[in-house]
């Protein structure tokens, strides 16, 4: 069945925000094989080893940004896209993407562009079910999956969070209402302070732990991901409580599962039944959804260079 035209999300009079957001050059576009384009930001080292970097759910390639100087660093080049019908990239219709890995396919098209054969993927939040179906069925373009606060496939959740209930059962019944509810908080976040954004993923003794240009970059990435349309979130919203087309158990590619330990998010009892199921290292941290990523990000990158 197609989208309806509110679903669709023509761009509207939130700006996306671009020039540091999107690394030294960027964003850079590919196209799919059903020529959909798809938005992606480089961050790092342009001349260095790849990591893809996968955005939570929601959000967008402005995330990568807490990376840039670390990446530099180590020689890293890191490629953030946009996931299909988030930011700048388009949508495409649900007959067309109808489970995760065919959001994972549109990865594939990033990749081929960027001329990168292989990389480790890091995905954050949402982006690890993307990052676990690409490994899946292209294992050939995966080193290595990094799950950071990654969600957890329905035969492996414990105890979902009511407020990831209620966005699911929304995404599936009224998906015109979730859209319009976003679109309120985007429009909010962008003309509020970062706290807005930031209390969705922290407690307050993350919120605290924070920067003010990491929570800056919490909330340029919200908006920058569902400001111009929220298709992709809702569309993501509702496939991830469905059955995963890929769940961890199949994937060959090595896994390291990151999680925090107050993660209210994703229970931290989903991570190891994850990480157990995928056979994976799991390294467990006194961290929030968010400082999950933030505290930890020069560690993944270095499990990236081994």
């Amino acid at each position: 069945m197609s989208q309806s035209s509110d679903l669709q999300d023509a761009p509207d009079d939130v700006e996306s925000p671009d020039g540091p957001d999107d690394g030294a050059v960027g964003p850079a576009v590919a196209t799919t094989a059903d020529g959909r384009t798809v938005a992606y930001a480089e961050y790092g080292d342009a001349d260095g080893a790849p990591v893809l970097f996968l955005h939570g759910t929601p959000g967008s390639r402005v995330l990568a940004r807490l990376f840039d100087e670390a990446a530099r660093e180590r020689g890293l080049w890191v490629l953030a896209p946009d996931r299909p019908g988030y930011g700048r990239s388009e949508p495409g219709q649900d007959a067309d993407i109808a489970d995760i890995a065919d959001i994972a396919a549109d990865l594939v098209a990033v990749l081929d562009h960027a001329a990168v054969e292989s990389a480790p993927v890091v995905g954050f939040s949402g982006g690890a079910a993307v990052a676990f179906a690409l490994a899946g069925r292209q294992p050939d373009r995966v080193d290595v999956v990094h799950s950071v606060s990654g969600v957890a496939p329905p035969s492996l959740q414990t105890d979902q969070p009511a407020v990831q209930r209620l966005l699911g059962t929304l995404a599936t019944r009224t998906p015109q209402l979730l859209s319009g509810v976003v679109r309120a908080q985007s429009w909010v976040a962008d003309r509020g302070s970062p706290s807005v954004v930031v209390s969705q993923y922290t407690d307050s003794e993350g919120a605290a732990a924070l920067s003010e240009p990491q929570a800056e970059t919490f909330r340029r990435d919200f908006v920058a991901g569902v400001g111009p349309r929220r298709a992709g979130f809702v569309r993501e919203t509702r496939l991830l409580g469905e059955p995963w087309p890929v769940e961890p158990s199949i994937v060959d590619v090595p896994v390291h599962c990151w999680h925090g330990e107050r993660d209210a998010n994703v229970p931290v009892a989903d991570a190891r039944r994850v990480a157990d199921a995928a056979r994976a290292e799991l390294t467990v941290v006194d961290a929030d959804h968010a400082t999950a990523l933030v505290e930890h990000r020069e560690a993944v990158l270095d499990a990236c260079i081994e």
